[in-house]
């Protein structure tokens, strides 16, 4: 007999029934993952060096969250009291009482408080959502909605001319990509591989031929944005999932997964020890990884003279002239680039060396601690948790994603509700 995960403070009918937790939290996903400017590129810095007119401190996009995060609020109070706290783990509020302290060192205070405060909001409301509507119904509501994105995307194609890429890009590799609704080819690619995983894992086997069939329409369009790291973390993280749900019913099954997890990586390490060129002819070329090896090259130089506190929450993406890496790198190119390219790099760049701490516990330690534990009920929802899971794991190596608000931040905000609320709730269906 199957198992299934309800949660175990409320009958699920009940739950279906809470109207206006379930129209805040699609509102919510509304705003994160379309946004209130599609089929438009992303904002350039002004001419002065100042903050780009429609970046996170924008009025009307926090007039919008806030209203959002209220209704959410309302509606979280009424189904669970002040139970609903329980929504929001220690690690979790830790680092972002340090995000919002890192306002008090900065030079940039204003926009550090400002983009902290919006990164609450946005925390806060997808993890009381989850709590409030449940885990199961939470992602369900999700992979309909990136569904009917799929389908706008590919419709944008042949009739948006802004869907594509054009012939303005600064980086002429960009020229031609789909983009679809996203302002940029990578944030689309990421939302089409949490879209094919989505799909892929609804059901076991065969079965999910609805499933695949739009798992495999995401994947043809993440092939079209030509963005690389998604295609690549995708095929890891899809076996990861796997893996999780073969190998996740017993101790021994789990334990021989691990082992031979070690095995590889240690014999990954000592070939790089062995030969260090590897790796190092790619990481001292600045062109390698479209001009991303520079950039971590400055954040690390950066990182060195700051290692503690950073440079302040907020103080890096879209900030232009304002970005503390001005004055670390030569290239005029690279200075033009909105982010880290890499969210480990850019958390330390940021928050310091402890926000790095408190974000590395809240962000992996702790969700990789919920997964140990076996998945007795053998279904895929927890399994598909962990293929997300992966995936934005090893994207924040190539892209900056943890506490930015965007698609691929929220993701992982909401795999963290699920596994925090499945651990704490559970009953037999």
């Amino acid at each position: 007999m199957s198992v299934e995960y309800v949660p175990g403070y409320a009958p699920y009918p009940t739950i279906e029934r809470a109207l206006l937790p379930t129209l805040a939290y699609i509102a919510l996903l509304l705003l994160i993952f379309v946004g209130l400017d599609a089929f438009s590129p992303p904002p350039a810095a002004s001419p002065s060096g100042g903050l780009p007119s429609t970046a996170s401190g924008d009025a009307l996009r926090q007039i919008a969250f806030l209203g959002t995060a209220g209704l959410v609020a309302i509606g979280a109070f009424q189904r669970l009291g002040l139970g609903m706290l329980r929504a929001l783990p220690v690690s979790m509020i830790l680092l972002l009482v340090w995000c919002l302290a890192s306002a008090l060192w900065t030079p940039e205070s204003a926009v550090a408080f400002r983009r902290a405060g919006l990164q609450v909001v946005i925390v806060a409301s997808v993890l009381l959502s989850v709590e409030t509507i449940g885990p199961k119904r939470a992602f369900d509501i999700w992979r309909i909605l990136l569904g009917i994105v799929l389908a706008v995307n590919f419709l944008s194609i042949p009739l948006i001319e802004s869907a594509r890429h054009g012939a303005g890009e600064v980086d002429a590799a960009l020229v031609g990509n789909w983009r679809g609704l996203y302002g940029h080819k990578n944030i689309a690619g990421a939302v089409c591989a949490m879209t094919a995983i989505l799909f892929l894992f609804t059901k076991t086997g065969w079965r999910n031929w609805i499933g695949i069939l739009l798992a495999l329409a995401a994947i043809a369009f993440l092939l079209m944005t030509r963005s690389k790291s998604s295609m690549g973390f995708l095929a890891v993280a899809l076996l990861a999932g796997w893996l999780y749900h073969l190998s996740w019913r017993d101790g021994l099954s789990r334990a021989i997964l691990v082992v031979s997890t070690g095995v590889f990586v240690l014999a990954l390490g000592t070939l790089i020890v062995l030969d260090p060129d590897i790796l190092s002819r790619h990481l001292e070329d600045p062109t390698q990884f479209t001009g991303r090896a520079a950039i971590w090259a400055a954040e690390l130089a950066y990182i060195r003279d700051h290692p503690f506190l950073g440079a302040g929450f907020g103080t890096f993406a879209d900030s232009g002239g304002l970005s503390p890496l001005h004055g670390y790198m030569s290239s005029n190119w690279v200075e033009a680039v909105s982010h880290g390219h890499n969210g480990y790099l850019q958390i330390l760049v940021t928050i310091g060396g402890i926000g790095f701490v408190l974000a590395m516990t809240a962000l992996v330690i702790r969700p990789m601690q919920r997964f140990w534990a076996l998945n007795f009920d053998a279904g895929t929802f927890k399994p598909m948790l962990f293929a997300i899971f992966t995936f934005m794991v090893l994207h924040n190596f190539m892209e900056s994603d943890f506490l930015e608000g965007g698609g691929a931040w929220t993701a992982l905000l909401l795999v963290i509700a699920a596994l925090n609320a499945n651990a704490r709730h559970r009953s037999p269906a």
